[in-house]
């Protein structure tokens, strides 16, 4: 089973400042919160230097999406490759991954999810979307491969299922309904799993 993280451009030290502080400030303030002058004040360039390394802030909000989305498939392969034998507690692993990194990364809930709530389709459609969908399916894609492995009988319905379960532990952290919830998810999880 390989997780494989996407190939990014390599940035400049400008592009990267940028990248970080703009990653920052959309995450915690909102997409729509924060404009350009905001994020090159924070990162110390030029709004010329802002666009000169992403174009706009549209290119800027997916390469936001993609570094993060990069780091969390990191994250789960690194994961992954400590539970190497296929079988339930490797898909299980993908919920004792988001548990290790929700706390650190993902207290206001998944940045994709987010991102796709407060972008319109009229300004999200050519951009956003397409790259919070890509990022949602490979997730799907994953649960799919290591059901398969795993032998359990009809792998997309049982990857759709743990896909549902994994949504709704993320919103639930952005939303604090209640605590631990990918905990809660993957129990939930582990009871589909046993036959």
């Amino acid at each position: 089973m390989t997780t494989p993280v996407p190939e990014l451009a390599p940035l400049t030290p400008g592009a990267r400042r940028v990248l970080d502080a703009a990653s920052e400030l959309f995450y915690e303030r909102g997409i729509h919160a924060v404009g350009v002058d905001t994020i090159s004040e924070a990162a110390g360039v030029s709004k010329k230097t802002l666009y000169d390394r992403f174009g706009s802030k549209d290119a800027l909000v997916v390469a936001y999406l993609q570094h993060r989305d990069a780091r969390w498939r990191a994250h789960v392969a690194a994961a992954l490759q400590a539970v190497p034998e296929p079988g339930p507690e490797r898909v299980l692993t993908i919920f004792d991954a988001a548990i290790s990194w929700s706390d650190d990364n993902n207290p206001k809930g998944c940045s994709a999810i987010n991102a796709r709530a407060e972008v319109s389709d009229s300004d999200g459609a050519r951009s956003v979307f397409p790259e919070v969908t890509r990022q949602k399916v490979w997730l799907l894609d994953v649960f799919a491969e290591l059901s398969r492995e795993a032998g359990i009988s009809d792998p997309e319905a049982t990857a759709q299922s743990l896909m549902l379960l994994y949504e709704g532990a993320i919103v639930t952290v952005g939303m604090h309904t209640f605590a631990e919830p990918f905990v809660v998810a993957r129990a939930v999880a582990r009871r589909l799993l046993t036959p």
